[in-house]
């Protein structure tokens, strides 16, 4: 039972803190909607999406009202589009079809987003896979509301270099067919290395096959709250500020595991599991780049920064597993430049490099994201930040990800405004030295010699 001392204190956290369930995510699963005619299938999406999700935002409204919780995002994940319509579709085209079927759906009931436009190739892909991946770009840039997303390596498997090297083209046809929108399109497309199947974040998040018919999955993010419990500790030992940390991390998990089981209750869909990540947003006070400055680091980037984040990361880890036996998807520390005002502001001043970011994803809840780069980066180059960036989930059996911005007609120096959630960044300068030769080469790395563990 929450008394009444921790129901004011979670009260402060929502009013003065930033505290909010970022999302309410409903995984559905396409699987029973396969068919070989393509309007067929389109026509079994439609219906079981507006079907499953009919009262999803409804309910999670609801729940905010009554509760005074904030519910920022009610949101769709389904099966990944790459095995749905792999009987159907012989083309990209195809899967663009799908993609405004699925637009149309997420418009229907209303959600904010709708994650799955997604093909899962670690180890190779199939001509289905490769048809979805090439109609990402038209896919991203006629619908409002699909994300894609393509898990391009795992810990046992190794990394589709084939497919990383398709990724650079498609990320920058992505931005030249979203140019009037400073590129917008690239902001919802994700790859991944180890993706897990139950992330309820975008713009990655997909329903995995491992997953039930529906499930309901909670993400919680407070990195405000974090950083005034930690104002309270300056000075402190390790020791305390490690305390500090778990015990507000499982306070925040005790706030989602409410929502989650309410909205499971309600919407009578199984409830699958909390992500509880600092999740960054622009407003100020909401930024894990000022949790670690609140650590010791004087901007984010600064020697001692990626010890700061691996200490944050663990702690929020160990207080959410204490407060939920079902704690998953993504669960640590995001650092999206874009959307974090003092990843913006380290950038800026020149403490924050792609470099460091890189290096501070090997200990972080996923990897280089939102970062804008200049838009006449060679696909080469993409391709091979993505590699360097697959290599770190592989080796470490992590999720590690990237969401490159390659904004056209603007370059270092230049920023660029996404709005909302999204906010603005600068764009990051790139490494200029090629690594052409190492990406035209085909096949895949091999898995680690560590990934043996039969």
């Amino acid at each position: 039972m929450i008394n009444i001392l921790e129901a004011a204190e979670t009260v402060r956290m929502i009013t003065q803190e930033n505290l909010d369930v970022r999302t309410i995510t409903m995984g559905i699963s396409l699987l029973d909607c396969i068919s070989s005619d393509l309007e067929t299938l389109r026509g079994n999406i439609f219906r079981k999406i507006t079907t499953k999700a009919r009262d999803l935002v409804k309910i999670g409204n609801d729940i905010a009202k009554e509760y005074g919780i904030p519910i920022v995002n009610k949101r769709i994940s389904v099966t990944p589009i790459g095995l749905i319509g792999a009987s159907a579709c012989n083309c990209p085209d195809d899967f663009a079809q799908i993609a405004k079927t699925l637009d149309d759906a997420a418009k229907e009931v209303g959600v904010n987003f709708l994650g799955g436009f997604s093909a899962v190739v670690s180890k190779g892909m199939t001509k289905a896979e490769e048809n979805l991946i090439r109609a990402i770009p038209k896919a991203l840039s006629e619908t409002d509301y699909v994300c894609a997303s393509v898990n391009v390596g795992s810990t046992r498997t190794g990394i589709d270099m084939d497919a990383i090297r398709l990724l650079g083209d498609i990320i920058l046809e992505t931005a030249q067919m979203t140019a009037d929108q400073d590129s917008l399109g690239c902001a919802k497309l994700v790859v991944f290395c180890n993706a897990p199947d139950d992330n309820p974040f975008m713009a990655g998040a997909f329903h995995g096959v491992t997953e039930g018919d529906t499930v309901i999955n909670v993400g919680v993010s407070g990195p405000g709250v974090v950083k005034t419990a930690l104002e309270a500790v300056r000075g402190e030992s390790f020791e305390v500020l490690c305390e500090t940390i778990k015990r507000t991390a499982f306070k925040v998990t005790r706030v989602g595991q409410l929502v989650a089981q309410e909205a499971s209750r309600r919407l009578g869909v199984p409830f699958g599991i909390i992500d509880l990540s600092l999740a960054p947003t622009p407003a100020i006070g909401d930024s894990v780049a000022d949790i670690l400055h609140e650590i010791g680091v004087e901007m984010a980037g600064a020697p001692g920064t990626t010890a700061a984040l691996a200490l944050l990361n663990d702690q929020v880890k160990k207080g959410g597993v204490m407060a939920s036996s079902y704690v998953g998807g993504l669960s640590g520390a995001f650092i999206p430049v874009s959307e974090d005002q003092g990843m913006i502001d380290a950038a800026q001043a020149g403490a924050l490099t792609l470099e460091k970011l890189e290096a501070m994803t090997c200990v972080c809840s996923v990897g280089l994201d939102m970062i804008a780069i200049p838009g006449d980066t060679k696909a080469s180059t993409i391709s091979g930040i993505i590699a360097d960036e697959m290599a770190i989930g592989m080796v470490n059996a992590k999720t590690t990800a990237v969401r490159l911005i390659p904004v056209i007609g603007k370059g270092v120096g230049q920023s660029v405004e996404f709005g909302g959630l999204l906010g603005h960044a600068p764009i990051m300068p790139v490494n200029t030295f090629g690594c052409e030769e190492f990406i035209s080469r085909k096949g895949r790395i091999p898995a680690p010699i560590h990934s043996f563990k039969n």
